[in-house]
């Protein structure tokens, strides 16, 4: 977090907090994901905060696995979660999971069932719902809401011990059916679930709702301050009455504005829907905002934490152009990247006064951007070299400052070619364009006088290694895919993926470190893919070279 720009709300209070002595200064936070799929990049500005928050205070963060719901979750997403976290430079002081406190929530349900302010309800999920009346008008009582303290308590009992069928029964609240906050009318606090947990097995059969779990394994761990996104607004009045009730560690929530970002949907639910249907290769396909797929896809921890930072702190919602995010990626990588040189469409050229057989080794840096340019490596040139056919224009425009007939350019890193001649196939496409070289124009070592206004990138074709490049487009067509009024994944971009089976690279790439990040020039930024194997490299695209957000940033 920059030390530099203004306190966010949340820092606002838990200075307050800390000059007050509250807690004896104590900070410690919590970030609570539910294992039932993979992180995205919502999460990730929670744990930035949540995270960042301990680490500025000098306090730390728990990471609590909300692992209530058996049918939903698996060790996979757990594990995932985990090293996610990790990757994003954070440590979480204890590995907690809600699961852990099943006994002593169990009796906290006991005590409130004691003190009047819990029932066990037999009525059905509708009828229940039915109960609660609407917003304006109040609810109404079901038959069981009289249940005496005894009944309850052996009731509770037996839903415990499986004497009951999955939706026999519910344990409910006794508080208010007229209150205004719908979420205060006798909210449900346990359900009957006769389902394998991945943790505690088949011990149990009734789990809490997360509006009962959440409060209490905060009050239980002592959080100082559990911090929610603002859909948390209206369970906050529960939030508090339960750890009021049971006379616990009073907690406090705060909520925050959840990520909204363009051309994608933050919902679990709705990427494992992709993911179920194939319309991604999985939860790391690099299309998709989970932490995983922009890890894979060549995102840094870095430019996520940069644009974490840079997004801020709200209390209201609004929707974050995915431009900001490449802008900071792009950003992290003009640092970091490798410069290396790729044909993803390739003509030959042919320089017909370069010696055949003669080959030479040139020279490039690593990163010009680096003083000294972070070492470099070699490169190696022959008469016959890749150019990219986008390079070649037989009529050529007259601010085209590459290659057409009689026009000069130079290769980079190497020398100064003129085009002559090219040949077409039977199609009329062109296959190779024929070039003179000017011998004492080689870079570093010109001194041929010539000036030229356009440099080209190339490949030598005897030395150059094949690869497959995956170029990525967003995943959505539309800004906000949810406000379609048909089924969101009717706006799936069907050009989001394009795969060039047979790219040819500069043969130092073939050393290619996974999660690294290489610049090839002038095309784009990419990464090695975890599919990639020494006999068939992968390449994936990271974002491109263009950068919109630039102006903009510099504005603000």
């Amino acid at each position: 977090m920059s030390e530099e720009r203004s306190l966010n709300f949340l820092e606002e209070i838990i200075e307050e907090d800390i000059k007050l002595g509250k807690h004896d200064g104590r900070v410690l936070t919590r970030f609570p994901p539910e294992p039932n799929g993979y992180l995205h990049i919502g999460h990730a500005k929670s744990i930035c905060l949540n995270f960042g928050l301990g680490k500025k205070y000098h306090g730390k963060t728990n990471l609590r696995f909300d692992d209530t719901n058996p049918v939903t979750e698996e060790v996979e997403y757990v594990e995932s979660i985990k090293n996610d976290i990790r990757w994003l430079g954070f440590q979480w002081d204890k590995e907690l999971y809600t699961s852990d406190y099943f006994e002593t929530l169990y009796g906290y349900a006991v005590t409130l069932i004691k003190k009047g302010f819990a029932y066990v309800d037999d009525s059905t999920a509708d009828e229940i719902a039915a109960s609660k009346g609407t917003p304006t008008e109040p609810g109404t009582p079901t038959p069981y809401r009289s249940r005496t303290v005894e009944e309850n308590l052996a009731l509770f009992e037996d839903m415990r011990a499986g004497k009951y069928p999955d939706g026999a029964k519910v344990l409910r609240a006794k508080i208010d059916l007229a209150n205004p906050n719908m979420h205060m009318r006798d909210p449900l606090l346990y359900r009957i679930k006769h389902t394998h947990h991945h943790r505690t097995g088949d011990k149990w059969c009734i789990y809490p709702m997360y509006d009962f779990a959440h409060g209490q394994s905060d009050s239980i761990e002592q959080i100082t301050h559990s911090v929610c996104t603002l859909e948390f607004i209206p369970h906050r009045e529960l939030y508090n009455w339960l750890i009021a009730q049971l006379e616990i560690f009073p907690s406090k929530q705060y909520e925050f504005a959840r990520l909204n970002m363009t051309y994608t949907v933050m919902s679990k639910r709705r990427l494992l829907q992709l993911v179920n249907e194939k319309h991604v290769e999985g939860w790391d396909d690099p299309r998709m905002p989970t932490i995983s797929g922009l890890r894979r896809r060549g995102y840094t921890p870095a430019s996520i934490r940069n644009f974490c930072d840079r997004i801020g702190v709200a209390k209201r919602e609004n929707v974050i152009d995915v431009g900001l995010l490449e802008f900071c990626i792009r950003e992290d990588l003009n640092k970091t990247a490798w410069r290396r040189m790729a044909v993803l469409d390739p003509i030959k050229l042919v320089i017909t006064n370069y010696p055949e057989g003669q080959e030479e080794v040139l020279h490039g840096e690593n990163n010009p951007e680096v003083e000294g340019g972070e070492g470099g490596r070699d490169i190696p040139f022959s008469r016959e070299l890749w150019i990219e056919r986008e390079d070649f224009m037989e009529n050529a425009p007259k601010k085209f400052f590459r290659l057409g007939p009689g026009l000069s350019v130079r290769l980079k890193h190497a020398y100064i070619v003129t085009c002559e001649d090219f040949v077409k196939d039977a199609d009329g496409n062109v296959t190779e364009v024929h070039c003179s070289y000017v011998a004492n124009s080689k870079s570093g070592e010109d001194t041929s006088g010539m000036k030229v206004k356009g440099t080209i990138h190339w490949v030598s074709v005897g030395h150059a290694k094949t690869a497959t490049v995956r170029i990525y487009d967003r995943l959505f067509s539309v800004e906000n895919p949810m406000a379609t009024d048909g089924d969101f994944k009717s706006t799936l971009n069907p050009d989001s993926l394009q795969i060039i089976e047979k790219a040819y690279i500069e043969p130092d790439l073939a050393g290619a470190e996974l999660g690294k990040g290489y610049q090839f020039i002038r095309k784009g930024y990419f990464t090695l893919d975890t599919t990639s194997g020494a006999d068939h490299l992968v390449f994936n695209q990271t974002v491109g070279l263009r950068d919109t957000w630039a102006k903009e940033v510099k504005k603000g």
